[in-house]
């Protein structure tokens, strides 16, 4: 899979924001980055005290930039965007101190486009990273949520794909102050479903869809089940072009005795490749027993619907882990 993404970064050079320059984890994948030659690592934090952490670690990272906030020569000129951004929402004052802080400043340089993606969290809560993004880079055109996914990976078997097991906790129905209902749960499910599949075409999976249930076709009742029969429907409609089929519970995704019995002639049953999950509890359980008990390497949460590629580690990634999400955020872009 690296193999694949380091060539499309060889053809297409891409600058990745790291928000915590100092962060050994982060100076040591900034020196393997830059020694291999096909992505250009930006380190944000103070210039001294990045290169003094980098000199104790034996990290070379000379010749990469490195951005201080309290010292950059165009914040007058990220202010006024700032504010324009939030649209009254946060005045001069309020950005100018936001921008102080490395997760604003490294997501402002993505948003005016002077840098293509970040990856951020080696320190940072998720929050802190998501939260940027969603109020300066923003969703994309048609998208009314930032959702999440993993890649797995195992020698000998197919690339999967698993959604969303991070970001989104359930998914409720939007309203307005009199009840109408602005996106309901089942579109903001699709939507989900439709990202993933998307995300897996990234890395080179042709997507079989599952949406995941405790119910297939009909054989469970309740709220849960019409969720994802109703999302099912929507995502369909959405991508025609992609193979999705729901309601199904996973044996009937990955047996192709059990699926084609229940979904006799389904391109997707018995030959799923890329999950949906209802919630993020079944989610994240599932991903973490593929990983744990199946042997499949996991990478991401790999964020998806906003107009920019922003990540999110784990702040108990190791170097490793941040040179890998590496080449996946700056190939998503």
């Amino acid at each position: 899979m690296f193999e694949n993404l380091i060539e499309i970064l060889k053809a297409n050079p891409r600058r990745i924001v790291f928000p915590e320059g100092p962060d050994a984890r982060i100076l040591s994948a900034a020196a393997r980055l830059k020694k291999e030659g096909f992505l250009t690592p930006v380190l944000i934090g103070n210039v001294e005290e990045v290169k003094a952490a980098a000199e104790k670690g034996g990290f070379d990272i000379e010749g990469l930039e490195i951005i201080d906030p309290m010292t950059y020569e165009k914040m007058d000129e990220m202010v006024e965007t700032m504010v324009a951004l939030r649209k009254g929402k946060m005045s001069a004052e309020d950005c100018a101190k936001n921008l102080k802080k490395s997760n604003y400043f490294g997501t402002m340089l993505v948003k005016m486009g002077l840098a293509d993606a970040l990856l951020g969290g080696a320190t940072y809560s998720t929050a802190d990273t998501v939260r940027p993004a969603l109020q300066l880079v923003k969703t994309r055109k048609g998208a009314t949520l930032v959702s999440s996914c993993f890649i797995l990976v195992k020698e000998g078997a197919d690339m999967l794909c698993m959604g969303d097991c991070a970001i989104n906790i359930d998914y409720q129905d939007t309203v307005d102050k009199e009840g109408n209902v602005l996106v309901s749960a089942a579109q903001k499910l699709a939507e989900v479903a439709v990202g993933t599949a998307h995300t897996a075409k990234v890395f080179g999976i042709d997507p079989k869809v599952a949406m995941l249930s405790y119910s297939t076709k009909g054989s469970g009742k309740g709220a849960n089940v019409d969720l994802v029969r109703n999302a099912t429907a929507i995502a369909r409609e959405m991508a025609p072009e992609l193979n999705i089929d729901g309601e199904m519970q996973f044996d009937a995704a990955v047996s192709p005795v059990v699926g084609q019995l229940k979904f006799p002639g389904s391109p997707v049953a018995g030959y799923a490749n890329t999950f949906i999950f209802p919630e993020i509890q079944s989610g994240n359980i599932g991903y973490k027993i593929a990983q744990r008990l199946g042997g499949f390497a996991a990478y991401g949460p790999i964020l998806q619907g906003l107009n920019a590629p922003i990540n999110d580690l784990s702040r108990g990634c190791d170097a490793e882990e941040v040179y890998q999400m590496a080449i996946i955020t700056a190939a998503l872009a």
